[in-house]
This record gives C-alpha cells, sequence and structure tokens, in this order.
C-alpha cells in the first residue's frame, strides 16, 4: 500500500468536513423583525445571539449567529478578529458557492443570520484546535455600532441548530 494515500485521504476528508460546514444544503431560517417607529437619526442597536462553532477538522473552521439591529439606523458587520487565527474573513454563500465578501448588511430592526449553508465567518490557519466543549473569543467590527465581543462555543463537527 502506498505510503501517502492514508496522508491524502486524511487531507481530502479534512477539506470536504471544513468545506461541508460552508455548503450545506440546510440552512437555519431568517426572521427578521421590522421595526414601524419612525427612528431616522437614530444609531444601531446591535446584540449577538445563538453564536457556535463546529469542532475544526484540519486549519479551517466555521462560525455562525445572529446579530440583531433594534435600533433604528442600519449597519453593517465589516470584519471578525480572534487570537485563533490571523486569517479570518466573511463568506456569503449563494448557489451552495461561497466567496468572500467585505461585509454584510445589518437592516435596522432586523437581523444578519449567519447559518450553517448560508452566509458564515471562515477562519482559516487555526493556531490552536479548539475541542467540542471549550469557546473560542472573537470580536465583530461593525461601520458604526463599536465592536462587541462574543464567545462561541464549539459543537460537535456535524451540529446544525436547524436540524434539531
Amino acid at each position: 500500500m502506498n505510503r501517502r494515500a492514508p496522508l491524502a485521504l486524511a487531507v481530502g476528508l479534512t477539506a470536504a468536513l471544513a468545506l461541508a460546514g460552508c455548503s450545506s444544503a440546510s440552512s437555519a431560517s431568517s426572521s427578521s423583525s421590522n421595526s414601524s417607529t419612525n427612528t431616522s437619526g437614530s444609531t444601531p442597536q446591535l446584540k449577538v445571539s445563538g453564536g457556535y462553532m463546529p469542532r475544526p477538522v484540519g486549519d479551517l473552521a466555521a462560525g455562525f449567529l445572529v446579530v440583531t439591529n433594534s435600533g433604528g439606523a442600519a449597519d453593517k458587520l465589516t470584519s471578525v478578529t480572534s487570537d485563533i487565527s490571523d486569517d479570518i474573513t466573511i463568506h456569503s454563500t449563494e448557489n451552495q458557492k461561497m466567496r468572500k465578501v467585505k461585509s454584510f448588511d445589518i437592516p435596522a430592526g432586523g437581523e444578519l443570520n449567519l447559518a450553517r449553508g448560508g452566509n458564515h465567518i471562515m477562519f482559516m490557519g487555526l493556531k490552536q484546535q479548539p475541542e467540542q466543549g471549550q469557546k473560542v473569543g472573537i470580536e465583530l467590527h461593525f461601520e458604526k455600532a463599536d465592536p462587541v465581543k462574543v464567545e462561541l462555543p464549539v459543537k460537535e463537527i456535524n451540529y446544525n441548530p436547524a436540524q434539531r
């Protein structure tokens, strides 16, 4: 048996599992709440919930969460930082193809839903391997609002709250 075959298989499997978090056909539904009050000139009021990271396999990981904006002004998620990686990007997913984007809109009175099979945070070149049950600290950066620190609990590899 070729000694390199198991390594090639492991690398291929790792890449497939990491990307499965990006291109799963299932996706959590987005429920936007629209405010009917006239609040022109107000500021965004952001709250983050439902965050998690499936346990990474290899040096890639994905992050998912919901940002709710109860304020009267829209905002944008522009970047994410963390001690776990120096290469963190935000990706949109359309027709099961992901692409890096510069920002995500967070409408006034609405939400940004980063969910499996859809838009997500991508961590590349992980400096450490977080295990299931641990938490990964991240900081979300916005166009208008102050940065928000969030802890993402590390879940099992195939965790998907939309299927629970």
